[in-house]
């Protein structure tokens, strides 16, 4: 009996992936069949498929990913994003079904949030991890950072419409802006292959160190996958100066504060939008409410 995570569900509902989910257990049948498998336990914790621990015929461990259905490239960028990394910085793609965008991934171990490290050192677990996972890629077709901003604002606009003003206008307008200014900022030459989603649930532990998982695979300035560590913990982005995060980020990695700092400000929006969405809380409302605070600021770089 498959059990779906509850935000799963809710995510899947909010898609309008009925049938998905109602085919959901015959897709893990024919993968389990396909490739020898036999379906251990439900990762309890996913929020954008069903994740199982499985093994092989052989008895060796592994992940089963059955990504919600959708429209878009989520899937095909997540896969080129694994080729392109083949282990390094990723976990392994180890097959992937076209059919039902399946993914058998290498299985990992827990995740970086569940070692209770002070805030600091998952900074820099992150920063080191993604590290290994940049690289130019500039024949790759992966969505570019300057679409993405684009995405990011269409996104920010009709969905705080739809929940009816769950955070200040001032918020929005100053997310907007933000990413307006990294979409105009972006350029070719500067962008590697970057995570997108890089934060510590999508961090565990390997052989030697760290992977990642779940990548939304993006080809843009490196400081977007700062922006996400800014969006994370927003609470305790106010318990001193909010820049100081943005500002260490970027001098531990070589890069911009500024760019890190304007993808924060989107992502915190976005993410805490689309939080409240499927009832994800109070992680959304968190977010929302740091944004607002956030927007207040004048900040100078």
């Amino acid at each position: 009996m498959l059990t779906l995570p509850t935000v799963v569900t809710n995510k899947a509902t909010a898609l309008g992936a009925l049938e998905w989910l109602a085919s959901l257990p015959a897709i893990v049948d024919a993968l389990c069949e396909k490739w020898g498998l036999s379906v251990e336990s439900v990762y309890p914790d996913a929020t954008e498929a069903l994740v199982c621990a499985v093994r092989d015929s052989k008895g060796r461990p592994a992940a089963l990913k059955v990504p919600i259905a959708r429209e878009g490239r989520h899937v095909r960028d997540e896969v080129t994003t694994l080729t392109i990394a083949n282990g390094v910085g990723c976990v392994t793609l180890l097959e992937y079904d076209s059919l039902s965008d399946a993914m058998l991934l290498e299985r990992l171990g827990p995740t970086l949030h569940s070692l209770g490290l002070p805030l600091r050192e998952r900074h820099e677990v992150l920063c080191s991890t993604v590290e290994r996972l940049w690289r130019p890629v500039p024949d790759c077709d992966l969505t570019s950072g300057r679409d993405k901003a684009r995405w990011l604002r269409e996104f920010i606009v009709s969905t705080w419409e739809r929940l009816d003003h769950p955070c200040s206008e001032r918020a929005v307008d100053h997310a907007l802006a933000c990413a307006r200014s990294r979409s105009e900022a972006h350029d070719d030459e500067r962008s590697v292959l970057v995570h997108g989603d890089l934060h510590q649930w999508n961090t565990l532990v390997a052989p030697g160190g760290f992977k990642l998982i779940d990548p939304d695979g993006l080809r843009a300035e490196a400081e977007y996958d700062l922006g996400i560590v800014m969006r994370e913990d927003p609470l305790e982005l106010l318990e001193g100066d909010p820049t100081d995060r943005a500002r260490w980020l970027a001098r531990r990695c070589g890069l911009k504060a500024r760019a890190v700092w304007e993808w924060g400000v989107v992502e915190r929006v976005s993410t805490g939008l689309l939080a409240s969405d499927v009832d994800l809380q109070p992680l959304g409302r968190d977010m929302l409410a740091v944004a607002d605070v956030i927007a207040e600021l004048d900040v100078e770089w």
